[in-house]
């Protein structure tokens, strides 16, 4: 997949609807993903603001960004939030690519599982209670692939079978 940088954009961002995010509890064993987040569109100069603004009070001023290119098509180099500038990378073979890594002068590191954004909410629900769970050991791409494993099995269970007589 290729990715198409783009050099830091300062339009005016228009005011968005809150992060779709859940954390792991405060205190809890650390797991491999430190919660989940649902962005409305693949669009990250419009998706990240609203990212950070939700855990800059929380955690510390989210300075960098990292993100696999495969589900995101334009990666801005930087993006403006309020009151400073977050700094975005990608990495192709090296970063899961339903996971996003943020950065911050006082947490250190968050890794968020990245649920698209055209997921169904009951799968949302799961897949934010999955990546939540203290000490887990599943990765972002693990537990996608188990939602979609589930979901196939769903339909399979829901389809009539051809075999039987009707």
């Amino acid at each position: 997949m290729t990715a198409t940088i783009e050099p830091t954009s300062t339009k005016e961002r228009l005011p968005s609807a809150p992060a779709r995010l859940s954390l792991a509890p405060t205190g809890s064993v650390p797991g491999l993903l430190d919660g989940a987040w649902w962005p409305r569109s693949r669009d990250l100069l419009r998706e990240i603001p609203t990212l950070t603004e939700a855990l800059d009070a929380r955690w510390g001023r989210i300075t960098h960004v990292t993100v696999n290119p495969t589900h995101w098509p334009v990666i801005p180099r930087k993006v403006p939030v309020t009151g400073h500038t977050v700094h975005v990378g990608w990495f192709a073979a090296e970063q899961d690519p339903n996971k996003v890594i943020l950065l911050s002068y006082t947490v250190g590191r968050l890794d968020l599982l990245v649920i698209p954004p055209e997921t169904e909410p009951a799968a949302v629900g799961r897949l934010m209670a999955a990546a939540t769970v203290p000490g887990g050991i599943r990765t972002a791409s693990g537990l996608m692939a188990d939602e979609a494993m589930s979901h196939d099995a769903a339909e399979a269970r829901s389809r009539p079978d051809a075999r039987r007589p009707e």
